[in-house]
């Protein structure tokens, strides 16, 4: 018979029963490899902008206080310290994620149908947040969506920084100029989703600290 006030259950033989260990949700490495790449994101964001407000390709400049290094020079030099820091980070993540069949489970499959759905839920607040172990297709169809277009924002970033060297690469996105379109609609992808993520995780503290504990 338990106590008042005990939560913990007592067996037949008097001694009281442990609760169950918590699964993990998210793996060290994927915990380690997340808050990585959040500062190299937020740095390359910051920079960027700096970068982008010394020669704007729209009719508008983002705020100075938001932006990082100062000026010219100093933006480029954090931006792409941020750069290879986030491609390191990132190989680190794909290359485990592939060894460990995390990505295939987690990502994969996305079908078109489920993610309208799942879309949908959301926006009504009838989408369920209790398995947090598990991507719902909205989500997985947003994180695959941002790695592609990580993919994609460094690709564009090489061939505006090599575009002789890159050619081919420039080629492919449509010169230097069409280059920077491209990098620029990727950055703007990505904040979009960081906006997204952000969001979530506040409705769903225990998201947060899932990728904090692991558990």
């Amino acid at each position: 018979m338990a106590l008042t006030g005990n939560t913990n259950p007592v067996d037949a033989s008097g001694t009281q029963a442990q609760p169950p260990e918590q699964s993990v949700i998210h793996p060290l490495y994927v915990r380690i490899t997340h808050w990585i790449n959040a500062l190299a994101v937020l740095i390359l964001i910051g920079s960027g902008w700096q970068i982008y407000n010394a020669s704007p390709l729209f009719a508008f400049t983002f705020p100075g206080s938001l932006t990082l290094g100062g000026w010219l020079a100093g933006g480029l030099l954090w931006h792409f310290a941020a750069m290879w820091l986030l491609v390191a980070n990132g190989l680190v993540y794909v290359v485990l994620g592939l060894a460990t069949g995390r990505l295939r489970r987690q990502l994969l499959p996305i079908r078109p149908a489920d993610v309208v759905r799942d879309v949908a839920a959301a926006l009504a607040g009838r989408l369920s947040r209790d398995d947090l172990a598990r991507y719902n297709a909205a989500q997985k169809a947003l994180y695959a969506g941002v790695l592609l277009a990580g993919v994609v924002i460094v690709a564009s970033g090489l061939a505006m920084w090599k575009p002789v060297q890159l050619q081919e690469l420039a080629a492919l996105l449509g010169g230097y100029e069409g280059a920077r379109l491209v990098h620029f609609f990727a950055m703007a992808a990505i904040v979009l989703f960081l906006v997204v993520h952000v969001v979530m995780a506040l409705l769903v503290p225990r998201s947060l600290r899932a990728m904090i504990r692991g558990r």
